[in-house]
């Protein structure tokens, strides 16, 4: 079967072989951003969804900037790398010192265990909001980004799209994020 993944040109600190064998034994720590444009007061305007094709199903699928923690380098360095290997360099994404998640996510290779699923692995990601200032330009396995209005995010057939039942983080995102009430 043929990949449809981009070769990393830093490929960080496992080959895909040790990669393969590690997501087989522990769980792996990523990142998640869900990217926004804000106005002057901080609202939320638009979130960006990414087009990108899956690793697992060779299929293209929606989804949000995700990545792994590489060893050694902090939650806010993977924040900034992943974002500009999905968005590019000009996004300009707004990160603070020191980054909170609003959620911490759970994936499991087994359907059904919670509503997030890799078949992969068991991995667990620290999910941002994260403003972006910048042009945003997809680079590496993203295809396209797409700017949604939030409540063109909340429709129940974007949500469902999300891969991996990211479409809950999403929904997370905007309801912390003080979009819902």
């Amino acid at each position: 079967m043929t990949s449809v993944r981009t070769p990393d040109p830093n490929p960080g600190w496992l080959s895909d072989l040790a990669l393969q064998e590690t997501r087989s034994r522990v769980p792996i720590l990523y990142v998640e951003a869900v990217p926004a444009r804000v106005d002057s007061g901080g609202n939320i305007e638009h979130v960006g969804v990414l087009l990108r094709g899956s690793t697992q199903t060779n299929q293209i699928v929606r989804t949000l900037v995700s990545g792994r923690v590489f060893h050694g380098e902090t939650i806010r360095d993977a924040l900034q790398r992943n974002i500009e290997k999905d968005l590019g360099p000009a996004a300009f994404p707004r990160l603070p010192v020191s980054p909170v998640p609003f959620t911490v996510a759970e994936y499991f290779p087994l359907p059904g265990l919670t509503p997030l699923h890799d078949p992969r692995q068991h991995a667990v990601a620290l999910v941002y909001v994260v403003p972006v200032t910048g042009e945003c330009n997809p680079r590496q396995d993203a295809l396209e980004l797409t700017w949604l209005t939030p409540e063109e995010a909340l429709a129940p057939s974007l949500l469902a799209d999300l891969e991996g039942g990211r479409g809950q983080l999403l929904k997370q995102a905007l309801a912390w994020s003080g979009v819902l009430s």
